[in-house]
């Protein structure tokens, strides 16, 4: 049975894995977009269409914020806006082509890097991580 300290330090060991990794997903992913960014359109890639409020509930912003990612990323092309036919005083946000095409590549990207590393790896060890890529999923799903 794990004790207290074993559990903490299990966190500390799984918290500085979790955060390199993203830091080195986030350089391979290219500088197209900020992280605030790619975190709001895969939001609305993935819950979309949907309104600003929606928007900035998922990522945990203010609404103000939320209306200024939105105005980047129609900026760029990668998010349309129309008319809210529940509320014709709101709009919604969806996905363009080119918005979709920018997360695919990002996530290649992302993808070979991962995959390029995971090759120097025994099956036992791709085996194990599969286990704990399930495992991370279920614990952090909200």
């Amino acid at each position: 049975m794990a004790t207290t300290s074993d559990t903490e330090e299990l966190a500390g060991e799984l918290r500085l894995a979790v955060t390199r990794t993203a830091r080195r997903l986030r350089l391979q992913a290219g500088g197209r977009l900020s992280p605030t960014l790619t975190a709001a359109l895969a939001t609305v890639a993935n819950h979309g269409p949907l309104t600003p409020s929606e928007l900035a509930r998922r990522e945990g912003v203010q609404r103000p914020t939320a209306t200024k990612l939105v105005a980047k990323l129609e900026q760029e092309g990668y998010v349309a806006r129309t008319e809210d036919v529940f509320d014709g005083r709101s709009f919604v946000i969806a996905m363009t082509d080119a918005g979709r095409d920018v997360l695919a590549e990002m996530r290649a990207r992302k993808d070979v890097y991962l995959a390029e590393r995971l090759e120097a790896l025994p099956a036992a060890d791709h085996a194990v991580l599969a286990r704990a890529a399930k495992l991370l999923e279920g614990m952090l799903e909200v």
